[in-house]
């Protein structure tokens, strides 16, 4: 919403949501079949109606992706008011409901400020041609021009909302990835600076006492090499803990990839991991995912619906993960590498992976071991 359509099934969507308000040139259209008007008359009358529906598509389709120039907005709203004004008067009251796909173009978009003054003067405008072909059926348009032109100015502020929490989620994204990349910057360097420095300071000594000392340089070599071993370990530690997932940040990526692919996602909102230990929840986090990344690319799917529930089995009380979609991909009878890596995982931290297909998709389930939450914590 929003946005230009960005492949044909979008298009054709949007299509069909613009197509629906149609239904007001039911009417024009009736009174060009009836036969009332001259063959001239009526010819005009094709002609009139193909280039104000065209003109309203123009500005309807164009205002979803890049819009007009402002000038050029007011100028093709006015030229659409001018020719439903016209066909009404030279045609007849029948005409008067084109009024409101000029409260809509006006509502759609036109400013807030500016369509406040627009919709009420479409109304207006319209009570005016209908004293001269129809007061009564003006009287019974109004209203409906009315609602219809200021429920337009909702959906529009609807849209610029949604566009603009696109943008805000995309900034904090960023700023988030920036402070990731600070965060690992202030860890390196509480990591390395020591050391490094320590490392430079011992070897300009052993530098200094190998000519007339080689034993205390045997020693500061010694001790650089312990030095540097340690750093080594460290490095190794930290680099672990950020390459080891987290179910709840897992979770949240998987949110925004599903709502970018346009899944109908259904996630665990408040996960419970209490007792669950790093491995456990990391091999969960890489099952998650793996089967988040076959949705968006491969399945083709709907909706798609994360679970995570603890159960009692007969091997001890473990924590599940279900991740299931109504998509038709995937369906290929050998596992893939992603699969046979995590069941790896999984093994590794003592759980089982499941998946297959099921009667409305694909379904995957990891399990872990987890302790009981009520041998948690303080008794009770």
């Amino acid at each position: 919403m929003g946005q230009p359509p960005r492949n044909r099934r979008e298009r054709l969507r949007k299509s069909v949501w613009i197509g629906i308000w149609l239904v007001f040139l039911s009417s024009p259209v009736h009174d060009l079949a009836s036969g009332n008007h001259t063959t001239g008359g009526t010819v005009a009358g094709w002609l009139g109606l193909a280039a104000f529906v065209g003109l309203y598509l123009a500005l309807v389709f164009r205002n979803m992706g890049r819009p007009y120039a402002r000038w050029v907005i007011g100028g093709l709203i006015v030229v659409l008011a001018a020719l439903a004004t016209l066909l009404c008067l030279t045609l007849g009251s029948a005409w008067l409901g084109l009024y409101c796909y000029v409260s809509v173009a006006c509502g759609m978009i036109l400013p807030l400020q500016l369509a406040y003054w627009a919709i009420p003067a479409t109304g207006g405008v319209m009570l005016l041609v209908g004293l001269q072909v129809g007061e009564e059926d003006a009287l019974n348009l109004l209203l409906l021009v009315q609602l219809i032109g200021f429920a337009m100015t909702g959906v529009s502020q609807l849209i610029r909302t949604t566009i603009e929490l696109r943008r805000a989620r995309a900034t904090v994204a960023q700023l988030a990835a920036n402070e990731e990349r600070l965060r690992l910057a202030r860890d390196l360097h509480d990591l390395l600076g020591h050391s490094l420095s320590l490392i430079t300071l011992k070897s300009e000594l052993a530098g200094r006492m190998l000519p007339g000392h080689p034993d205390k340089a045997a020693q500061q070599v010694a001790d650089i090499e312990q030095v540097s071993r340690q750093a080594l370990v460290d490095v190794r530690e930290a680099v672990t803990g950020y390459r080891r997932p987290r179910l709840a940040a897992e979770l949240a990526g998987t949110q925004v990839a599903l709502t970018a692919a346009g899944v109908t996602a259904e996630l665990p909102t408040d996960p419970d991991l209490t007792g669950v230990l790093e491995d456990s929840e990391s091999a969960l986090a890489w099952a998650l995912r793996e089967a988040v990344t076959n949705v968006v690319r491969h399945s083709g799917a709907q909706r798609c619906t994360v679970e995570l529930l603890r159960r009692q089995t007969l091997d001890g009380p473990t924590l599940e993960l279900s991740v299931e979609d109504d998509g038709s991909g995937g369906s290929g009878k050998a596992p893939g590498n992603g699969l046979t890596g995590l069941t790896e995982r999984l093994e590794k931290a003592g759980g089982t992976l499941e998946a297959g297909r099921t009667k409305h998709g694909f379904r995957l389930v990891a399990r872990v071991p987890a302790p009981a939450v009520a041998d948690v914590g303080s008794a009770s």
